[in-house]
């Protein structure tokens, strides 16, 4: 009985311990703040998720334990009020000890991939600092330096750091609302990089699934702008297809100086967030100047391509013959993948109309 009693609490202390290894530790000081709420945040897509809050106490100390999942990091985030107060990236096991300040200052040890996201989240803070200040002093060419010396500075990171998920965040830091720091099409490759080399070291990871949807769209993107960029001025193989409203429309009818005919599916989540993010913008500032878009979807379902034309509310021609590849616009174009674009440009175009179409060009260069 003796030998049965030792044994059935070995086996407690070994689930005991087995449970505790599943938790990852914070222990935290809050300079200056003692009996004080901190809220704890989980980074959920683009925003935060609160998981809880802890009170520090007379010293300012306190403590909190999550179970994380093996091989799923989470990126945690500590908040005294509206002041983000620590920023971690945690995984299974971690026991990390936090100090920070009321105005956001704080160090942290125990793991280097939290000591990683701050060095990151410090960078950035610099050069958002320095960019600022050349931008309100009105000295353009040191905001220029600052963010090339900057962009390349994030390259070397991410490219020294492609299986660690601190580099998740550095890919989608933003200069300001409008610009982000890898904004060129030639970014999917930095993109497609990390990606491939994440998805082996956390193929469970839903930051890397995230990763996964945004490297896509990138590389879309980049299959566009290397297709404008060798597009030619030359005559075009006429198609005629039904429109929303069940008349056909013919491409030689469209009476535009400049028409980019677009192939796509409605389908597919990414070229639908495409249409809004890249062509919505794109067509708002050159349709007054004579640009018109002829988009042809290659889905088979044609409820599903009317209902996003619908909801995206898409200003521009649309035309759907319903058979897919076999689709007469397909076949004579040659479409092999999606999304595809030829730009069709008026060869009788005025000195100001074609420095518009070079305008253009450049832009599709630059966004598509």
């Amino acid at each position: 009985m003796k030998n049965c009693k030792l044994i059935l609490a070995a086996a407690v202390l070994l689930l005991a311990a087995t449970s505790c290894a599943d938790k990852v530790r914070i222990d935290g000081i809050l300079s200056g703040a003692p009996d004080t709420e901190v809220v704890i945040k989980q980074l959920s897509g683009s925003s935060f998720t609160v998981l809880d809050t802890v009170k520090t106490d007379a010293s300012g100390d306190y403590s909190y334990r999550l179970k994380i999942e093996d091989g799923q990091p989470e990126f945690i985030y500590i908040f005294k009020g509206d002041t983000k107060i620590a920023s971690l990236l945690l995984q299974k096991g971690d026991k990390v000890k936090v100090v920070s300040d009321t105005l956001g200052q704080y160090s942290v040890e125990g793991s280097e991939e939290c000591v990683k996201l701050k060095k990151v989240e410090d960078d950035y803070a610099s050069f958002i600092g320095s960019f600022e200040s050349a931008v309100e002093e009105g000295d353009g060419p040191r905001a220029s330096r600052e963010y090339v010396n900057y962009y390349r500075s994030r390259v070397k990171y991410v490219m020294e750091n492609s299986k660690s998920l601190t580099a998740i965040p550095v890919l989608y830091q933003k200069v300001n609302d409008n610009f982000l720091v890898f904004s060129q099409s030639t970014d999917a490759l930095h993109f497609q990089n990390v990606y491939d080399s994440l998805k082996t070291v956390y193929p469970k990871s839903k930051y890397v699934a995230g990763l996964a949807r945004e490297t896509q769209r990138r590389a879309n993107a980049l299959s566009m702008d290397l297709t404008m960029q060798n597009a030619r001025e030359t005559t075009f193989p006429e198609v005629e297809l039904p429109s929303m409203d069940g008349s056909k429309v013919s491409l030689g009818s469209v009476g535009a100086k400049a028409v980019l005919v677009y192939f796509w599916q409605a389908s597919d989540a990414a070229q639908k967030m495409f249409n809004q993010e890249v062509l919505l913008p794109l067509y708002n500032q050159y349709h007054p100047k004579g640009l018109e878009i002829y988009a042809v979807s290659l889905d088979t379902d044609k409820g599903v391509w009317a209902s996003a034309v619908k909801s995206q509310n898409l200003p521009w021609i649309n035309v759907c013959d319903g058979r897919g590849a076999a689709s007469q616009a397909a076949i004579v174009y040659n479409i092999s993948s999606l999304p595809v674009a030829h730009l069709i440009v008026d060869g009788r175009l005025s000195p100001e109309e074609i420095k518009n179409e070079k305008d253009l060009r450049r832009v599709l260069a630059a966004n598509l």
